[in-house]
C-alpha cells in the first residue's frame, strides 16, 4: 500500500489537464464497434481505460497502444475470441472489469451482442455496485444468467432482443449507455422509457454526441425516452479526446484555495456535465477567468452556498473540500447516489475531512458542511477511491500540518500522474511504500 505526506504549500503555475475519461471510454467502444479503422488521440491508459481496452480486445477488436494514442481496427460487431494463450484460470470469455463501473455496464449490453455465453468479473467494491437494472432486462427477455446473490462474478448466456425498455433515471447513466451503444447493432427497433427523473444528464448527451460522429443515431425525447433505429452502423473515423472537467475541478479548486492554477486543453463549449464546477466555483466567490481557452483560477475568498449535485456526483468530494474552506454554511444536496461509487462518497469525505478538523454533517443524501479558514492536517485515507485521495491532496493545500494520505495510489484508477501534476505545480510530496 502506497501513502504520500503533503507539506502545506499553495499551488501556482499551468497543468494540462488529462483526456476526459468518459470520453475515452466511450470513444474507444465506438471505435471498436466501427468496421475499419480509427485513431484515438490524446488518451491516457489509466486502469478504468485500460480495462475496457482489454475487454474490447476478447470481443475482437485489435489494438494498437502508442504514446497518447491508439489504433483500433473494428469489425462492426463484437465476436468473442477463442483465445489460444488464455489459460485455465482466464477462460476466454471471462471479461475482468477490474474496478471500473463504466467498462462493466457499458459493456455487459455489448458483450451479449456476441451470442456467446460471457463471464463479467471485477474488484474490490466493483464486484457489490448494483445492476439491478440488467436483471430486470434479463428477466423480461427470459435471459439466462447467474450471480452470487447478486454480485459478480456475472453469467450470461443470451442475447439481447430488441423492444420495449423501462430504466430508472437516477441509479446511474451508465445502463442506458450500454443499452444506446448496442441496440443499434440489433436487428429490429427499440425505445428506452425513462421512469423517473433524468439524472447526469451531461453523461448521456456525450453518449449521443459520440454516436454521432460515429454515424449511428439515437432520437432523444427530452430525455424521457429514446427511439433507437436498428440495423445501424458504427462508421469509422479519428477522434481527439478533450480535456476531463472533472479532473480539472481539483485544480481548479487549488487555485482558488491559494495561488494560481491555469488548466490548458478544456473545450469550453464541452458537453461534458462536470463542465459545471466552473459555475460552482464562481457562485462560491471563486475568481475564474478565461484567456484563449485557458481556464485560469486564483486565490479567493469563498463563500457558503447550495450545489445541487444530481447532475455532477463526480464533483461532490472536492466540492466538499471547497465547502470545509469557506466562510459561512454550505448544503450539498440530491447526492444520495454518490454512495453506491467507488467508496460511499458522502461518509468518506464525512470521516476524513472532519478527521483533520473540519465541521461535515452527513445526512442520508446530503452533507451539510460549516466552513473553517484552516483545515489541522493528520493522517486520512483515501477509502481506496480515486476521487477521495485527489481531493484530500487538494485540502492539504489549506493545512496547517502536514497531510498522510493513506493507499494514496487509488488515482491510478483515472489520473495516474495527478502527483506529478501537483508537484510540478509546487506541491510537496513524499511518496512511500507501506507493509
Amino acid at each position: 500500500m502506497k501513502s504520500v505526506i503533503i507539506q502545506p504549500s499553495n499551488l501556482n503555475g499551468k497543468v494540462k489537464i488529462p483526456p476526459s475519461k468518459s470520453l475515452s471510454h466511450r470513444a474507444v467502444i465506438a471505435a471498436g464497434l466501427s468496421d475499419g479503422e480509427c485513431t484515438i488521440d490524446n488518451i491516457s491508459m489509466s486502469e478504468d481505460i485500460i480495462a475496457t481496452c482489454e475487454i474490447m480486445k476478447k470481443l475482437g477488436v485489435k489494438i494498437n497502444q502508442f504514446p497518447n494514442i491508439l489504433k483500433i481496427l473494428g469489425k462492426g460487431k463484437p465476436q468473442l475470441i477463442d483465445d489460444k494463450t488464455a489459460s485455465n484460470i482466464i477462460a476466454s470469455n471471462e471479461l475482468q472489469c477490474n474496478e471500473s463501473g463504466s467498462t462493466l455496464r457499458f459493456l455487459i449490453p455489448i458483450a451479449m451482442l456476441t451470442g456467446a455465453k460471457v463471464i463479467f468479473k471485477g474488484k474490490s467494491k466493483l464486484v457489490q455496485r448494483t445492476l439491478k437494472p440488467y436483471y430486470e432486462i434479463f428477466d423480461k427477455q427470459n435471459i439466462k444468467y447467474t450471480t452470487i446473490n447478486g454480485n459478480l462474478p456475472l453469467t450470461i448466456d443470451g442475447s439481447l432482443k430488441p423492444g420495449i425498455f423501462e430504466l430508472r433515471g437516477d441509479v446511474s447513466s451508465q445502463f442506458i449507455t450500454g443499452l444506446i451503444y448496442a441496440l443499434p447493432l440489433l436487428n429490429g427497433d427499440s425505445i428506452i422509457k425513462i421512469t423517473t427523473k433524468m439524472e447526469s444528464i451531461g453523461y448521456i448527451d456525450l453518449t449521443i454526441d459520440v454516436l454521432k460522429k460515429f454515424g449511428v443515431k439515437v432520437e432523444n425525447n427530452n430525455y424521457r425516452e429514446f427511439k433507437i433505429k436498428g440495423n445501424q452502423h458504427f462508421v469509422n473515423r479519428d477522434f481527439r479526446v478533450e480535456g476531463d472537467f472533472s479532473q480539472a475541478a481539483f485544480y481548479l479548486a487549488a487555485g482558488v484555495l491559494g495561488g494560481d492554477v491555469e488548466c490548458i486543453d478544456l473545450n469550453m463549449e464541452s458537453l461534458q456535465g462536470d463542465r459545471v464546477i466552473v459555475d460552482i466555483i464562481k457562485d462560491m466567490g471563486g475568481r475564474i477567468s478565461m484567456d484563449n481557452g485557458i481556464l485560469k483560477a486564483s486565490k479567493s475568498d469563498l463563500k457558503g452556498t447550495i450545489i445541487d449535485a444530481s447532475q455532477c456526483p463526480d464533483l461532490v468530494p472536492i466540492v466538499a473540500v471547497l465547502a470545509a474552506l469557506s466562510d459561512g454554511t454550505t448544503e450539498i444536496i440530491n447526492a444520495g447516489r454518490v454512495r453506491i461509487k467507488e467508496s460511499d462518497r458522502l461518509k468518506a469525505m464525512t470521516t476524513e475531512l472532519n478527521k483533520i478538523g473540519a465541521e461535515v454533517i452527513e445526512r442520508e443524501d446530503s452533507l451539510l458542511i460549516h466552513g473553517k479558514p484552516w483545515l489541522k492536517g493528520g493522517v486520512v485515507s483515501s477509502w481506496n477511491d480515486h476521487r477521495i485521495a485527489m481531493a484530500m491532496a487538494i485540502a492539504s493545500i489549506r493545512c496547517i500540518e502536514e497531510l498522510k494520505i493513506e493507499d494514496s495510489g487509488a488515482v491510478k484508477k483515472s489520473y495516474p500522474q495527478f502527483y506529478e501534476d501537483f508537484k510540478s505545480l509546487g506541491g510537496k510530496v513524499n511518496e512511500r511504500t507501506m507493509g
